[in-house]
Protein backbone atom coordinates (compact mmCIF):
# COMPACT_ATOMS: atom_id res chain seq x y z
CA UNK A 1 0.00 0.00 0.00
CA UNK A 2 1.09 3.60 -0.59
CA UNK A 3 0.88 6.60 0.93
CA UNK A 4 -1.32 9.11 -0.90
CA UNK A 5 0.37 12.55 -1.50
CA UNK A 6 -0.92 14.90 1.03
CA UNK A 7 -2.75 17.81 -0.53
CA UNK A 8 -1.03 20.90 -1.54
CA UNK A 9 -1.11 24.12 0.90
CA UNK A 10 -4.03 25.96 0.12
CA UNK A 11 -5.17 29.60 1.13
CA UNK A 12 -9.02 30.69 1.01
CA UNK A 13 -8.86 34.13 -1.17
CA UNK A 14 -11.30 36.80 -2.14
CA UNK A 15 -10.87 40.04 -4.31
CA UNK A 16 -12.29 43.09 -2.05
CA UNK A 17 -12.55 47.11 -1.94
CA UNK A 18 -10.62 47.14 1.16
CA UNK A 19 -11.37 50.41 3.36
CA UNK A 20 -8.56 52.79 4.96
CA UNK A 21 -8.72 53.56 8.33
CA UNK A 22 -10.86 56.50 8.51
CA UNK A 23 -13.76 54.76 5.93
CA UNK A 24 -12.97 51.56 8.46
CA UNK A 25 -13.67 53.67 11.56
CA UNK A 26 -17.06 54.95 9.96
CA UNK A 27 -18.39 51.74 9.32
CA UNK A 28 -17.60 50.41 12.60
CA UNK A 29 -19.56 53.82 13.65
CA UNK A 30 -22.67 53.02 10.87
CA UNK A 31 -22.71 49.28 12.58
CA UNK A 32 -22.70 50.28 16.14
CA UNK A 33 -25.83 52.30 14.81
CA UNK A 34 -27.64 49.06 14.82
CA UNK A 35 -29.37 47.24 17.54
CA UNK A 36 -28.08 43.63 17.98
CA UNK A 37 -30.09 40.92 19.48
CA UNK A 38 -28.81 38.54 21.50
CA UNK A 39 -26.55 36.16 19.70
CA UNK A 40 -25.66 38.34 16.50
CA UNK A 41 -22.26 38.42 16.01
CA UNK A 42 -21.15 41.78 14.51
CA UNK A 43 -18.24 41.88 12.36
CA UNK A 44 -14.86 42.61 13.41
CA UNK A 45 -14.02 46.43 13.03
CA UNK A 46 -10.58 44.63 10.91
CA UNK A 47 -12.66 42.77 8.92
CA UNK A 48 -15.50 44.80 7.21
CA UNK A 49 -14.89 45.52 3.51
CA UNK A 50 -16.79 44.83 0.60
CA UNK A 51 -16.29 41.36 -1.28
CA UNK A 52 -15.60 41.32 -5.03
CA UNK A 53 -15.15 37.74 -5.51
CA UNK A 54 -14.88 34.41 -3.62
CA UNK A 55 -12.37 32.29 -4.82
CA UNK A 56 -12.02 29.48 -2.20
CA UNK A 57 -9.38 27.51 -1.70
CA UNK A 58 -6.47 27.84 -3.75
CA UNK A 59 -3.37 25.81 -3.78
CA UNK A 60 -0.57 28.38 -2.86
CA UNK A 61 1.68 27.31 -5.33
CA UNK A 62 -0.88 28.95 -8.19
CA UNK A 63 -0.20 32.39 -5.72
CA UNK A 64 2.37 34.20 -8.02
CA UNK A 65 0.15 33.56 -11.23
CA UNK A 66 -3.45 34.73 -9.25
CA UNK A 67 -1.70 37.70 -8.09
CA UNK A 68 -0.32 38.72 -11.28
CA UNK A 69 -3.15 37.29 -13.35
CA UNK A 70 -5.65 39.47 -11.12
CA UNK A 71 -4.55 42.90 -12.14
CA UNK A 72 -7.19 44.97 -13.88
CA UNK A 73 -7.62 48.01 -15.32
CA UNK A 74 -8.75 50.38 -12.51
CA UNK A 75 -10.77 54.22 -12.65
CA UNK A 76 -11.25 55.36 -9.08
CA UNK A 77 -15.08 56.16 -8.21
CA UNK A 78 -17.18 56.62 -5.30
CA UNK A 79 -19.31 54.37 -3.92
CA UNK A 80 -22.62 55.74 -1.89
CA UNK A 81 -23.29 53.41 1.21
CA UNK A 82 -27.03 54.49 1.61
CA UNK A 83 -28.77 51.47 2.74
CA UNK A 84 -28.80 49.60 6.01
CA UNK A 85 -30.93 46.17 5.46
CA UNK A 86 -31.83 43.08 7.06
CA UNK A 87 -32.18 40.21 4.59
CA UNK A 88 -33.82 37.25 5.37
CA UNK A 89 -30.76 34.80 6.15
CA UNK A 90 -29.98 36.56 8.95
CA UNK A 91 -27.40 39.01 7.97
CA UNK A 92 -27.23 42.36 7.89
CA UNK A 93 -25.48 44.53 5.20
CA UNK A 94 -24.87 48.15 4.62
CA UNK A 95 -25.20 48.78 0.44
CA UNK A 96 -25.48 51.13 -2.33
CA UNK A 97 -28.99 52.35 -3.13
CA UNK A 98 -27.50 52.50 -6.84
CA UNK A 99 -24.15 50.97 -7.41
CA UNK A 100 -21.61 52.96 -9.62
CA UNK A 101 -21.14 51.89 -13.01
CA UNK A 102 -17.33 51.82 -12.60
CA UNK A 103 -17.70 49.27 -9.72
CA UNK A 104 -20.17 46.94 -11.81
CA UNK A 105 -17.39 47.28 -14.72
CA UNK A 106 -14.63 46.43 -12.34
CA UNK A 107 -16.97 43.26 -11.23
CA UNK A 108 -17.08 42.27 -14.94
CA UNK A 109 -13.31 42.83 -15.55
CA UNK A 110 -12.32 40.72 -12.26
CA UNK A 111 -15.31 38.07 -13.31
CA UNK A 112 -13.43 37.56 -16.99
CA UNK A 113 -9.63 37.84 -15.45
CA UNK A 114 -10.79 34.67 -12.87
CA UNK A 115 -12.36 32.81 -16.28
CA UNK A 116 -8.88 33.23 -17.81
CA UNK A 117 -6.91 32.07 -15.04
CA UNK A 118 -9.63 28.98 -15.36
CA UNK A 119 -11.92 29.70 -11.92
CA UNK A 120 -15.45 29.31 -11.92
CA UNK A 121 -17.16 32.91 -10.72
CA UNK A 122 -19.66 32.41 -8.50
CA UNK A 123 -23.40 32.06 -11.03
CA UNK A 124 -25.36 34.04 -8.73
CA UNK A 125 -26.15 37.93 -9.53
CA UNK A 126 -23.49 40.46 -7.82
CA UNK A 127 -25.19 42.62 -5.05
CA UNK A 128 -22.76 44.76 -3.49
CA UNK A 129 -22.27 45.30 0.26
CA UNK A 130 -20.11 45.01 3.26
CA UNK A 131 -21.68 42.63 5.64
CA UNK A 132 -22.15 44.28 9.23
CA UNK A 133 -22.90 41.41 11.07
CA UNK A 134 -24.24 37.80 10.88
CA UNK A 135 -27.39 35.89 12.81
CA UNK A 136 -28.78 39.16 13.13
CA UNK A 137 -32.71 38.46 12.62
CA UNK A 138 -34.45 40.80 14.56
CA UNK A 139 -31.61 43.39 14.57
CA UNK A 140 -32.93 46.92 14.74
CA UNK A 141 -31.89 48.89 11.83
CA UNK A 142 -29.88 52.40 12.59
CA UNK A 143 -31.71 55.52 11.49
CA UNK A 144 -32.14 55.98 8.33
CA UNK A 145 -30.72 58.92 5.80
CA UNK A 146 -27.31 57.91 6.97
CA UNK A 147 -24.59 58.04 4.15
CA UNK A 148 -20.91 56.85 3.78
CA UNK A 149 -19.29 58.21 1.08
CA UNK A 150 -16.37 55.87 0.08
CA UNK A 151 -13.88 56.96 -2.35
CA UNK A 152 -12.33 53.67 -4.11
CA UNK A 153 -9.04 53.78 -5.67
CA UNK A 154 -7.74 50.48 -5.66
CA UNK A 155 -9.07 47.10 -4.51
CA UNK A 156 -7.17 43.76 -3.06
CA UNK A 157 -6.79 40.02 -3.22
CA UNK A 158 -7.35 39.07 0.39
CA UNK A 159 -6.50 35.65 2.42
CA UNK A 160 -8.54 34.64 5.27
CA UNK A 161 -7.33 32.76 8.26
CA UNK A 162 -9.95 31.19 10.19
CA UNK A 163 -7.45 29.98 12.32
CA UNK A 164 -5.56 32.69 12.71
CA UNK A 165 -9.03 34.26 12.89
CA UNK A 166 -7.78 37.51 10.60
CA UNK A 167 -7.47 38.52 6.92
CA UNK A 168 -5.00 39.43 4.95
CA UNK A 169 -4.06 41.64 2.28
CA UNK A 170 -1.96 39.67 -0.24
CA UNK A 171 -1.89 42.57 -2.67
CA UNK A 172 -3.47 45.72 -3.71
CA UNK A 173 -4.19 46.89 -6.92
CA UNK A 174 -4.26 50.72 -7.55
Amino acid sequence: MTDAAPAPESARLFLALWPDAAVREALRTRREAWTWPRGASPVATSKLHMTLHFLGNQPRERLDALLDGLASPFSPFSLRLDVAELWHNGIAVLAPSAPPQLLLDLHARLTQALIGLGLQPEARAYRPHVTMARRASGAGLPPAGQVLDWQIDGYALVESRPGAGGYTVLREYR
